[in-house]
C-alpha cells in the first residue's frame, strides 16, 4: 500500500498549470470508489457541503471535528488514490487548534485538504489576513512533524465576497503560500481574464470552481490553471437522476436504463 506521504507528494505534483487536475468531488466511500475505478481519474477531493449533507447537518462546520474526520477516514480507506479533504476552516478557533485537527486528519489518511479564509460563508468577512496566513502555516507544520507533504490549497473568498478587492485576493493568496500552501483555491474568477491575471500573478498554481455556463475546461488548461473542481455541484448531479429516476418509476414509465447499472464495494 502507497503510504500517506506518498500520496500527498503525488497530489501536489498533479497541479500543473495548464495541465489541471480535475476533481470529481465526492461524500462518501461509495462515490469515491466509483470514481476512483473511472478512467482518467488520478485523485479524489472531498466536497464538505456534500459530506455535510450526507451526514443530515448544515455546511458551514455543521458537523463537528470528529464526524469530519470520520468521514474523511471512511472515504480515504477506500480507495489508494490521493484524496484531498475538505476541511473548512479547520473546526478551530485558533491556529493551534488547527495544527491539532491537521495532525488527526493525516491520521485519518488525508493526502491533502482545503482550508478557507472566511470567518462564515464565501461571501463573509475574511479573517485578518496574518491570522488566515497563520492557520495556513499551522496546518504546514503538522504535515511537517508528520513527515508528510501535506497538499494544501488554501482558500480565498475575497473575489467572491468583494469582487473589486483584487489587491487584497492577491496578497491573501501569496501570504497563504508562503506560509505554506501548496496551490491557492480562488473563487470569484469570473472572466478569463481574472483567471489569466490570478495565474500571472500568484506563486503556487490556481484552482477553481468551474460550473455550467462558467469558462470550458480546455480553455482552463490554456489559460495555465492548475486544478478545478465542482464543489457539492457533484451531488446535485447525482441527486438530479435520482428524483428523475424516482419521477418516472411512480409514474409507472419506463425503467431507466442506469437502474441495470453493476457496482461493486
Amino acid at each position: 500500500m502507497t503510504s500517506t506521504a506518498d500520496k500527498a507528494a503525488a497530489l501536489s505534483a498533479l497541479h500543473i498549470a495548464g495541465d489541471p487536475l480535475i476533481v470529481v468531488n465526492v461524500w462518501d466511500a461509495m462515490t469515491a470508489r466509483i470514481v476512483a475505478r473511472t478512467p482518467g481519474v488520478k485523485a479524489l477531493a472531498t466536497a464538505s457541503h456534500s459530506v455535510a449533507y450526507s451526514l443530515g447537518v448544515d455546511d458551514g462546520e455543521g458537523m463537528t471535528v470528529d464526524m469530519a474526520l470520520a468521514a474523511a477516514g471512511r472515504i480515504t480507506a477506500s480507495t489508494e488514490l490521493p484524496v484531498s479533504v475538505d476541511f473548512e476552516r479547520g473546526y478551530a478557533v485558533d491556529s493551534s487548534g488547527v495544527r491539532d485537527n491537521v495532525a488527526r486528519l493525516i491520521d485519518a489518511g488525508a493526502a491533502g485538504l482545503n482550508i478557507e479564509d472566511s470567518l462564515e460563508g464565501a461571501t463573509s468577512e475574511r479573517r485578518p489576513i496574518d491570522e488566515a496566513a497563520a492557520r495556513v502555516a499551522a496546518a504546514r507544520a503538522a504535515a511537517d512533524a508528520a513527515g508528510v507533504p501535506l497538499a494544501i490549497n488554501a482558500r480565498t473568498d475575497t473575489l467572491a465576497g468583494s469582487p473589486d478587492n483584487w489587491q487584497e485576493a492577491i496578497d491573501r493568496a501569496n501570504a497563504y503560500v508562503d506560509a505554506g500552501a501548496t496551490s491557492i483555491f480562488m473563487l470569484g474568477l469570473s472572466t478569463e481574464e481574472k483567471v489569466a491575471d490570478a495565474v500571472a500573478a500568484v506563486r503556487a498554481p490556481i484552482a477553481v470552481f468551474a460550473h455550467p455556463g462558467y469558462i470550458a475546461l480546455p480553455r482552463l488548461a490554456e489559460l495555465g490553471v492548475g486544478r478545478v473542481s465542482f464543489g457539492p455541484q457533484s451531488l446535485g448531479l447525482t441527486l438530479h437522476h435520482l428524483a428523475a429516476a424516482a419521477a418516472q418509476l411512480t409514474a409507472r414509465g419506463d425503467y431507466p436504463s442506469e437502474l441495470g447499472y453493476r457496482y461493486e464495494l
